[in-house]
């Protein structure tokens, strides 16, 4: 079992910036993606940026590219998620996943979930 610990989160002013980082509690063979989910009540969860660590491969939905940038560190642990020129609609509690090589693929979900961090982006 992987527990992710997300933090970063906060409060921010529209056009504002936002670092999020998330730590494994140990690194898997198996689990070499890593990710970042986001999700308000009423609102159906989207699936914001992977990256496939071995190779570095990212992901992003189209909603966020040319503004936020997911990066990891050498040990592989830890996943960051820089949120640029941030929108007050993205305004979620941001949830810090981890998968299999088939979750970077979009072919699976993910593994393990981390209990998320509050965003808030105020017009």
């Amino acid at each position: 079992q992987v527990q992710l610990t997300e933090s970063g989160g906060g409060s921010v002013q529209a056009g504002g910036s936002l670092r999020l980082s998330c730590t494994a509690s140990k690194y898997t063979t198996t689990s070499n993606c890593m990710g970042w989910f986001r999700q308000a009540p009423g609102k159906e969860r989207e699936r914001v940026a992977t990256i496939y660590t071995r190779r570095g491969g990212t992901l992003y939905a189209d909603s966020v590219k040319g503004r936020f940038s997911i990066s990891h560190d050498t040990a592989r642990t830890t996943a960051y998620l820089q949120m640029d020129a941030l929108k007050p609609e993205e305004t979620d509690t941001y949830y810090c996943v981890e998968g299999t090589p088939e979750f970077c693929a979009l072919k699976h979900d993910p593994t393990f979930w981390g209990r998320g961090t509050k965003v808030t982006v105020s017009s």
